[in-house]
């Protein structure tokens, strides 16, 4: 049974935060989640998920990296020290290896690129600790792997593009092109 028809296991406490500016993928999203069983509240922004984590820490949350006014990590520090059994996905359009550790080391439960559908966020909410993911169809190209490293090397330069380019060894007009550019498939 897939999840949308399974009655889903959400324990006691169905709440959920979801944190994303991406106004019509919020909706949709939200929608989704409350026709899986999950008490949802929405944010916009960072402000609105740190307030919601303030006056009622959810269960689970589903937080977008990348917001206008700061970055879904504050959001997942401060749910993590108000909850730190609340199951956390964060969800990027912006996929980088570094960003996921980053994520994971400091709270978050997984992590998923964009697009993500409703099935792939409550398989990961919902996942056990010991489970482990099946292997990827489609495994990261090279210029995938690339892009990634040099992510990577950006983000432990703390996104010093002149001090990144000396370490990899390229010029730095080139790396920010290719910084500029999405990531490749």
């Amino acid at each position: 049974m897939s999840p949308m028809t399974a009655e889903l296991d959400l324990g006691v406490d169905p709440s959920l935060l979801l944190l994303d500016d991406d106004e019509p993928f919020l909706r949709r999203l939200s929608r989704a989640m409350e026709k899986r069983g999950f008490a949802v509240r929405e944010a916009g922004t960072i402000a609105e998920g740190l307030a919601a984590v303030k006056t009622s820490p959810p269960a689970y949350a589903v937080l977008d990296l990348r917001l206008e006014d700061g970055n879904g990590l504050e959001v997942v520090e401060a749910l993590r020290a108000a909850r730190p059994d609340a199951r956390i996905v964060v969800l990027t359009g912006y996929g980088a290896i570094a960003t996921a550790v980053a994520a994971v080391k400091i709270g978050a439960t997984d992590y998923l690129s964009k697009p993500a559908d409703a099935n792939d966020i409550v398989s990961a909410l919902l996942a056990l600790p010991e489970d482990k993911p099946a292997p990827p169809e489609n495994p990261m190209s090279a210029d995938r792997v690339r892009w990634e490293h040099i992510q990577r090397v950006y983000e432990l330069c703390d996104r010093n593009v002149s001090e990144t380019a000396r370490r990899l060894n390229m010029h730095r007009r080139t790396l920010q092109r290719i910084l500029a550019k999405r990531s490749p498939r």
